[in-house]
């Protein structure tokens, strides 16, 4: 059923399809009796599948990546599809419209997709309001960033703003530094810059009454070097887990052919070709910390993709491009795959 759906909707340029998709998914859900067959068909539930990580209890281990909800608009849609947890965001201080379009192409050939976005967003108060709206049952994080006219200098204000706004109604926050579409921004990933920046996040969580898990999104094009960097920060500030990975600036080893990535131009990797690096490095990640909790994303188009994630090392998977390539049915096969395997 969902071919014949992806085949009109990659009849629209990917941002419409986007916004088509989950603008008819509200309206279709709206009606209780069309929620229930919805619900009835894709949601999927077993209590071997319940997953404890940094205090918080997840119905199951497959989560929504950032940037498909990045306003926190279509929270109790996308929980319909069963989803054990769902991240908005990027989210920034201010609203910003980000990269010019088109920004977000389709690579078919290769299962994949190239976004430029740059955070393009309603801003920090929209997000709020949004998700004061939100179900209690599903788990919630989100994901922060710094405004693209914000230097690096003052990122660190950004970051915390974010967090003090977003900190009642989330339930985890994700320091998003590895996104390549954000002049600049990939800098923060660098030891001091890092070390400053969740230092000041972890004093700020320190003075809640009840502190939120604050992790930490990595680049799929980090050196072995800069993930020890990464690792020995982790451990000296206490940080809650890791999310590996975002997109990936290599071209290497496409199908597509070099003129079409050519008038593509700039922009993040994400969907089968990072797979293999991002389990990489969640390997790397798991043989220096063999407690740090690892939540995998890149490459996630089938079951046995997420099982190969969880034993790497990962905790919990979450999946973006596969959901446009696979469809909601994606979510059911990875939970039926991790039982069967477990």
């Amino acid at each position: 059923m969902y071919s014949l759906i992806k085949s009109l909707l990659f009849l629209m340029s990917p941002e419409r399809a986007h916004h088509f998709t989950t603008k008819s998914l509200r309206l279709l859900l709206f009606f209780p009796p069309f929620r229930w067959i919805f619900e009835g068909i894709f949601k999927f539930s077993d209590p071997r599948l319940e997953r404890e990580l940094f205090g918080l209890t997840f119905k199951n281990p497959v989560g929504l990546a950032a940037g498909f909800d990045k306003n926190a608009e279509f929270i109790h849609e996308f929980a319909s599809m069963g989803f054990g947890f769902i991240e908005v965001g990027t989210v920034t201080p201010l609203a910003q419209p980000g990269n010019p379009q088109p920004r977000l192409f389709r690579l078919p050939q290769d299962n994949g997709l190239i976004n430029r976005m740059g955070f393009n967003n309603n801003g920090m108060d929209e997000a709020f309001k949004n998700l004061q709206k939100r179900p209690k049952d599903v788990i919630v994080g989100g994901n922060i960033g710094k405004n693209k006219v914000t230097p690096n200098e003052e990122a660190e204000s950004d970051y915390l703003k974010c967090f003090e706004i977003l900190y009642p109604v989330v339930d985890y926050f994700v320091v998003n530094v590895s996104s390549p579409n954000t002049p600049d921004l990939r800098k923060l990933q660098e030891k001091e810059p890092l070390q400053n920046l969740l230092q000041s996040l972890q004093q700020a969580n320190a003075k809640k009454n009840q502190p939120k898990p604050i992790l930490l999104k990595i680049a799929p094009d980090l050196t072995d070097g800069q993930l020890d960097d990464i690792m020995d920060i982790a451990s000296s500030i206490n940080l809650d887990g890791i999310i590996a990975t975002n997109t990936t600036i290599d071209r290497e080893g496409l199908v597509t052919s070099n003129e079409t990535l050519e008038n593509i131009g700039n922009g993040g990797l994400s969907g089968a070709p990072v797979f293999k690096r991002s389990t990489e490095i969640i390997r790397y990640i798991r043989s220096k910390n063999n407690n740090i909790p690892i939540i995998a994303v890149g490459g996630i188009l089938k079951g046995t993709d997420a099982v190969e994630k969880l034993k790497a090392g990962a905790n919990l998977v979450q999946v973006y491009s596969g959901l446009v390539y696979k469809g909601p049915g994606l979510i059911k096969d990875i939970n039926k795959a991790i039982l069967s395997d477990f």
